[in-house]
């Protein structure tokens, strides 16, 4: 047990948590400043920023005077929207699949109320939750009792027997009647359902808990033991009762899978994300594209930043996907597909110091620099912001605009040219809001 905790060891991220800083007095205003709002590919100068409360009241021209507000320059820095990672796992980032099986839920959330803060300090103040046990950790950040991003949570991800979800050890199969709930079920990190009713309670269960969306294994993973890689999971009567149970609760489903009959069943079905799909052909994208569907995207290049896999025959499957990922991203933009960024950093601790070189490495390869911004910010604010009623926050996130919550990065760096700034947070952030409150200011 020692020498397979050895292999997955990594330093983790060890400061300690901080308090929450207050609710500003007065209005805040930030001037001096060249203005990413998340929506135009282009800097604005010229305008400055009003923040009022937890809410942008308004964008004034610069030099305009506003009465009683605290005045911020910027000192002609980049200002932009928080960054959105739209494929997060607040819960299960931060430890190893070992310790994600074997430890106590306390000690795992306790890693994660830590890893939430180093998450908004990297300039992350939102995530769309894509599997775990996250409710009590949203509860904490909104609360204030932990610092830490925004979480859309998705709860335990539903799975059929044998599908992405089905972490049982071997010895625990047959299942009986009264056969006790696995670990990973237990703690909420993924539940299995089988059929039309047990779907349907599985989705409600999560609703039930507070999730914004739904979250279905619909084909084969690279973590996972039992499931091939092309293997389509659940029916397509039971992906449509879980379809219909969120939207009676005025939400949607995202899915994991990455074959294009897994895929193409699932838009059938009428799910509205499609998470990671890194093996679909024309036929796929075009579909997603004509539908309206979301391809939530992961750069998946089995690079340094990849997931770490003791399993020979899993990084196996990584090099597969990661031949598929480039393929994915040239048939997103040829057929102009709704996507989204995420990272899906899962069981790699040793990975998240490195979060943003996710996105920052993605230009000019396959965007360019503000191109992929607009999609760590604007684009993916309206993304989680699908869930529609479900929604627990007033405002949208990942732009700057009049009525737009307040999360505000003030940074050192040139997004028409590159966006290696945002590797190197700790020195480059220079200013951090989440909520209208500064959690990091090195401005003065």
């Amino acid at each position: 047990m020692a020498a397979v905790l050895g292999s997955f060891a990594a330093p983790r991220e060890a400061e300690a948590l901080t308090e929450q800083p207050s609710a500003p007095d007065r209005p805040t205003l930030l001037a001096n400043l060249r203005l990413f709002n998340g929506i135009d590919r282009r800097l604005q100068e010229g305008v400055n920023i009003l923040v009022s409360g937890n809410k942008i009241e308004a964008l004034p021209r610069a030099g305009e005077t506003v009465s009683d507000a605290r005045v911020v320059d910027c000192g002609g820095r980049l200002v932009m929207p928080g960054l959105i990672d739209a494929h997060w796992h607040s819960t299960l980032c931060g430890i190893t699949q070992l310790e994600a099986m074997t430890a106590d839920i306390g000690y795992v959330n306790l890693v994660a109320a830590r890893v939430a803060e180093h998450t908004l300090m990297r300039g992350f103040t939102t995530v769309r939750d894509a599997s775990g046990p996250a409710f009590a950790l949203k509860q904490a950040i909104d609360r204030g009792i932990v610092n830490g991003p925004r979480i859309y949570p998705s709860g335990a991800m539903i799975s059929q027997t044998s599908g992405h979800g089905d972490f049982r050890m071997r010895y625990e199969i047959p299942k009986g009647e009264t056969t006790p709930l696995s670990h990973f079920e237990i703690v909420g990190a993924a539940v299995i359902g089988d059929g039309v009713p047990e779907v349907l309670r599985r989705v409600r269960e999560q609703l039930m808990l507070g999730a914004t969306q739904i979250k279905l294994a619909g084909g084969g993973g690279v973590a996972s033991a039992y499931d091939p890689l092309d293997s389509i999971q659940y029916t397509e009567s039971e992906l449509g009762a879980a379809v219909q149970a969120a939207a009676d609760w005025g939400t949607y489903v995202m899915i994991h899978t990455y074959t294009p009959a897994a895929i193409q069943r699932a838009i059938r079905a009428g799910v509205k994300s499609i998470e990671h799909g890194q093996l679909a052909d024309e036929e796929t994208a075009k579909m997603m594209a004509d539908e309206g569907i979301w391809w939530s995207l992961q750069p998946f290049l089995a690079d340094g930043d990849a997931n770490m896999h003791a399993d020979p025959q899993a990084r196996g499957l990584q090099q597969e996907v990661a031949a598929g990922t480039i393929r994915a991203y040239e048939l997103s933009k040829k057929y102009k597909v709704k996507t989204a960024w995420g990272t899906d950093i899962l069981f790699s601790p040793r990975n998240l110091p490195g979060h943003a070189r996710q996105l920052a490495k993605l230009a000019p390869r396959f965007y360019d620099p503000l191109e992929i911004l607009s999609i760590a910010t604007g684009i993916n604010g309206e993304l989680v912001g699908l869930c529609g009623p479900r929604n627990s926050y007033d405002g949208a996130v990942g732009i700057i605009a009049p009525g737009a919550l307040a999360d505000i990065l003030v940074a050192d760096g040139d997004p028409t040219r590159s966006l290696d700034f945002l590797t190197d947070p700790e020195a480059n952030l220079r200013l951090i809001m989440k909520d209208g409150r500064i959690y990091k200011d090195t401005l003065r």
